[in-house]
């Protein structure tokens, strides 16, 4: 494995590598996710669950949520890949949590990225303690909150109203990682993942663990594809047996799109050529990495989110798409606080620049373009092209129908006009007089 990273460093060939897994993937059905009636719950457009492998609800008489099981049968291991909850899915999310039996959630995300919200906050503020979900008769509370410099350990307590029942449900949120890219290093990633397993979480005995970033399919793929790769090296005889395409290849036929940029896939490969020297035996790797990480440091402060929308989100037709073409409308929003001012929204058209690739699977839209690079580092070379931003489907985050209203003229073109004028009259003066 690690000769093979060497290869493709060195000759730069991230992206063929990618595209080739790109092309390989396995398009299924997803019928149910395109149901008229199902719309409203997706947050993209173009990433849905496979029919196959989707998640089925419970209680009421609609079962769709966008999430995807994913089942690794050599491992025993299994994972719940979803998307970050809507405002109007956060009772439909912990309604799976609770059906599914999960002891553990991981978040990869934060609620707010770029001046867009990527996710519903669908458990309490350390400020109210408890929140209830009327739609679906949960109700979670805050129990405790351990802050650490770029990850956040929650214990919550999930209550089914209807039963009285009550679970302990431990939230992982890895606060640092951006969006379309990496962490900053393998070693506070590793550190991130071996908390989660020292949980218990991650352990056949429980149900499956529920991971997910925005979309559940570019960080969540990651964290589920280096969890795989670094514990079957751990049960095989020959660990340099487990090929990181293959396995990656077979993820993806339980939910499309999983890593998304070439750089996700890089990036996966020396996080598992790191944790594999801790699987032969080097175990105190595990101290050196929480040492790298610093994750005693201060935290980064927050952007708080801003208040919930008075719309529902899916009060207009058009959803935004995760994968958007390469003209594309692009939305940014600046988020201040709350209770601040008009949001201020510019929107802008781009045309990426660069050629147009092979006709690409579906999910699969948007790529990051890689040069050789070292495996020390985690952030190429060569300058990336910018990722598209995602679009949020939130009332603030969505362009308005009508038109803008006109501001006031700029001097420059009053005096353009006032030149104009002046010279069309006295061309009018000039024909009268002479003529």
């Amino acid at each position: 494995m690690e000769a093979e990273f060497w290869e493709i460093d060195e000759n730069g060939s991230w992206n063929s590598v990618y595209q080739e897994i790109r092309q390989q993937s396995s398009e299924l059905p997803c019928k149910v996710a395109k149901l008229l009636e199902n719309k409203s719950r997706n947050r993209y457009r173009d990433v849905s669950p496979f029919d196959h492998s989707r998640i089925c609800l419970q209680l009421g008489t609609n079962d769709y949520i966008n999430a995807s099981l994913i089942t690794v049968e050599e491992a025993q291991r299994n994972y719940i890949l979803t998307q970050g909850p809507l405002p109007t899915t956060c009772g439909h999310f912990w309604e799976m949590v609770w059906e599914q039996r999960t002891r553990g959630v991981v978040m990869l995300n934060r609620v707010i990225e770029k001046g867009s919200i990527k996710c519903a906050q669908y458990w309490p503020h350390r400020e109210e303690k408890d929140a209830l979900f009327e739609d679906t008769n949960f109700k979670v509370t805050l129990v405790s909150e351990d802050v650490k410099s770029y990850y956040t350990v929650r214990q919550l307590e999930l209550e089914n109203l209807s039963t009285q029942e009550t679970r302990e449900i431990l939230h992982f949120h890895y606060t640092t990682w951006p969006d379309f890219g990496v962490p900053e290093s393998p070693a506070s990633f590793l550190n991130f993942l071996f908390k989660v397993r020292e949980s218990g979480c991650l352990n056949s005995d429980h149900g499956p663990v529920v991971v997910h970033c925005s979309a559940g399919i570019g960080r969540s793929g990651t964290f589920c594809l280096v969890d795989t790769c670094l514990l079957l090296m751990s049960l095989r005889k020959d660990p340099s047996s487990v090929r990181i395409r293959d396995v990656l290849l077979e993820m993806r036929r339980y939910r499309m799109g999983l890593i998304q940029t070439a750089d996700q896939l890089r990036f996966s490969y020396l996080a598992v050529i790191e944790g594999a020297k801790y699987i032969k035996g080097d175990t105190s790797l595990q101290e050196s990495w929480k040492e790298l990480s610093n994750e005693e440091d201060d935290p980064p402060e927050l952007t708080p989110p801003p208040p919930p929308p008075r719309d529902p989100y899916n009060g207009k037709p058009e959803e935004p798409s995760f994968f958007p073409d390469n003209v594309e409308l692009i939305q940014k929003m600046e988020v201040s606080s709350l209770g601040s001012s008009q949001d201020k929204t510019e929107l802008r058209k781009r045309t990426v620049g660069f050629p147009e690739p092979p006709p690409p699977h579906k999910a699969d839209q948007v790529d990051g373009h890689l040069g050789a690079q070292s495996p020390i580092s985690t952030t190429p070379n060569k300058p990336q092209q910018d990722e598209p931003e995602e679009l949020d489907l939130s009332e603030a985050g969505r362009p308005t129908e009508s038109s803008p209203a006109p501001g006031p003229w700029s001097p420059l073109l009053v005096s353009v006009c006032l030149c104009t004028a002046l010279a069309f009259s006295a061309y009018v003066g000039y024909r009268a007089y002479f003529h």
